[in-house]
């Protein structure tokens, strides 16, 4: 067994808090630092399916990408979903740790594994960070394609790579990502933000990006990108961050051989795709 404190430490340093942004809930958000932890389970986000799953796994600590109590809370109890989760945490002594946007913008975050997946080069940060310390850092990722593309081929890109994979079935032939933009024209330079990162979307223009992958946005930042022009892809909040936790889990196991850690084998992606 180890010490939450020496596993909340590794993941900190993995994914400085300070890269998380103004408005987020991150670090431990439940639980005492010093039990002892033999058991890790990573998921994007803590529902009460998952919770379950953790206390199956006899798990002490959940390590949840979305933050639980992400917004100010007056009542814990058990008529709502939160307050039931919350409620069995507490009784079962599992505590829950978020790294949501910290791990979005780490070196090996999710946006910077999103960019190597797209083979992206010359990798930047779309709003750097102003910490000294954390140079070359920040939110969201632009690179350039080593070979100009039609936006057509990069969307095959997209697929190809995994990005908009079907979740459930893991079938290619299901995937579907939405974008804006003439399937024509030339794609070099990418800016990218996983989740919902729309509100990039004008610094990726301004980085000179003739394209910016997220995923998922509001109707009215399509109309802002065909007002920019510039491309937008809209490839799914679960597809875009949901393989990360993955390989956070490997990770984890990789630092503490010594404990059982495993990604969420329940979580699905609530939305689902029908043909007609």
């Amino acid at each position: 067994m180890v010490p939450l404190h020496q596993i909340t430490r590794k993941l900190a340093a993995f994914a400085p808090l300070e890269l998380a942004e103004s408005w987020d809930n991150v670090g431990l958000l439940l639980g005492d630092e010093s039990a002892m932890v033999s058991g890790i389970l990573t998921c994007l986000t803590l529902t009460p399916d998952v919770a379950e799953e953790a206390v199956r796994l006899q798990t002490q600590l959940i390590v949840s990408h979305h933050p639980l109590l992400f917004r100010p809370v007056q009542k814990l109890t058990a008529a709502t979903s939160e307050g039931r989760t919350i409620q069995t945490l507490l009784q079962q002594g599992i505590a829950v740790y978020s790294p949501h946007t910290a791990f979005d913008n780490a070196a090996q975050g999710i946006n910077q594994q999103l960019a190597e997946q797209l083979e992206l080069r010359e990798i930047h940060p779309l709003r750097p960070s102003p910490l000294p310390h954390l140079n070359g850092l920040g939110t969201g990722r632009w690179g350039k394609l080593e070979t100009p593309c039609s936006l057509r081929e990069f969307l095959d890109r997209v697929q190809r790579v995994g990005i908009a994979g079907n979740p459930e079935t893991n079938d290619a032939a299901s995937s579907f990502v939405l974008y804006t933009g003439d399937l024509n024209q030339s794609v070099s330079t990418v800016g990218l933000c996983c989740g919902s990162g729309g509100e990039l979307m004008q610094q990726a223009r301004r980085c000179g990006c003739d394209l910016f992958l997220t995923g998922e946005t509001r109707f009215h930042s399509c109309l802002e990108a065909q007002a920019l022009e510039i491309a937008l892809i809209q490839a799914g909040h679960y597809s875009t961050e949901r393989p990360a936790i993955e390989f956070l889990a490997r990770f984890l196991q990789s630092e503490f051989p010594e404990l059982r850690t495993q990604a969420s084998q329940i979580e699905r992606d609530p939305l689902k795709l029908k043909a007609f």
